[in-house]
């Protein structure tokens, strides 16, 4: 008796350990980005060479941004459809007022940031103001979005945008490109703020039952509003940061972001039913889409196949996340 007790205690830290770590959201989605690294680095010579490591990451920061205001619109019950077309958008007339307007380099990107918070505002007006649809909302405005970018432009790019402005896409800090030490540190401050703020903590209230909520005495409206209004700025940052990594505006700035935003977003355990999920489990959600897509370049499969895979991927974590919740 007095030899199991020992025992027992050995062996309680590290399962209890485990039962921690398998109830968190992101769980499953650490676990597999690890195994997909560990089986690139061995199926390919290149996977782990500093260069192939700063696309991965460049491409992660990307989406990831745009992901991370999506999050926010989900843990609240919502969905944004349009962050892909606000990025371009935003990105356009980011551009414009580069080349066009006189405003200076390093004002762009916060003039950017504003200009998406306004594109993120109408649907916040629509969904928390009017209480319509967010689905159907932005739909719509996912199409006004995109279409006002090609009344812009015509279909053509905005170039140049000037070394002094590719710099925040193209630049380094430490050897760390610049757009990821952005999108890290946006992350860092979400983190905070879900977790440390009141406003944070109404964002998961709200998602996780609205009429609760309200009794509460909670701004409900508010927290809405200001979810889709933080989607947009995020989309824009995505997408302007893009514009300077291409040293132009380009009109598809921001094609096939969404499907990427949403899939990272649910890969990192947050609920389509609003009130659950977290911001790290985004990032890397992020960076496992960046690293099956990288690792299908290098191993020459179709990029036809890249969707059927990530489908697949998105299945296998919703079901990991169910097993989850039941137990």
């Amino acid at each position: 008796m007095s030899t199991r007790a020992p025992a027992e205690a050995r062996f309680a830290g590290p399962r209890q350990a485990l039962v921690r770590f398998w109830r968190w959201e992101a769980s499953g989605i650490l676990v597999a980005l690890v195994v997909l690294v560990a089986a690139l680095s061995l199926a390919t010579d290149n996977f782990l060479s500093t260069y192939n490591m700063s696309v991965v990451a460049r491409q992660a920061a990307f989406v990831g941004l745009v992901a991370l205001g999506q999050t926010l619109v989900l843990l609240v019950g919502g969905i944004d459809l349009s962050v892909g077309a606000a990025a371009g958008l935003s990105a356009i007339v980011g551009s414009i007022a580069l080349t066009q307007w006189g405003i200076h380099p390093w004002l762009i990107i916060p003039f950017t940031m504003g200009f998406g918070f306004l594109l993120g505002s109408v649907n916040g007006v629509f969904v928390a103001g009017l209480r319509l649809n967010p689905f159907i909302v932005t739909l719509a405005t996912w199409e006004i979005f995109a279409g006002l970018t090609l009344v812009i432009t015509k279909g053509y790019p905005i170039r140049p945008l000037g070394p002094g402005f590719t710099w925040f896409g193209q630049g380094e800090v430490f050897g760390v490109p610049l757009p990821v030490v952005i999108f890290l540190a946006i992350s860092a401050l979400l983190v905070w703020m879900l977790s440390q703020t009141r406003f944070g903590r109404n964002i998961f209230a709200v998602g996780g039952n609205r009429d609760a909520a309200l009794l509460a005495g909670i701004r409900v409206r508010r927290v809405e509003f200001l979810a889709f209004g933080l989607a947009g700025t995020l989309s824009a940052l995505a997408g302007i940061l893009f514009a300077s990594r291409m040293d132009a505006g380009q009109p598809s700035v921001g094609e096939g972001w969404l499907m990427g935003a949403i899939t990272a977003a649910i890969l990192g355990g947050t609920s389509l039913r609003g009130g659950q999920g977290s911001i790290v489990g985004t990032v890397l959600g992020a960076l496992l889409l960046a690293v099956l897509a990288n690792g299908t370049v290098l191993m020459n499969v179709s990029g036809f196949w890249q969707r059927v895979i990530v489908g697949c991927v998105v299945l296998v974590a919703v079901l990991v996340d169910l097993l989850r919740r039941r137990d």
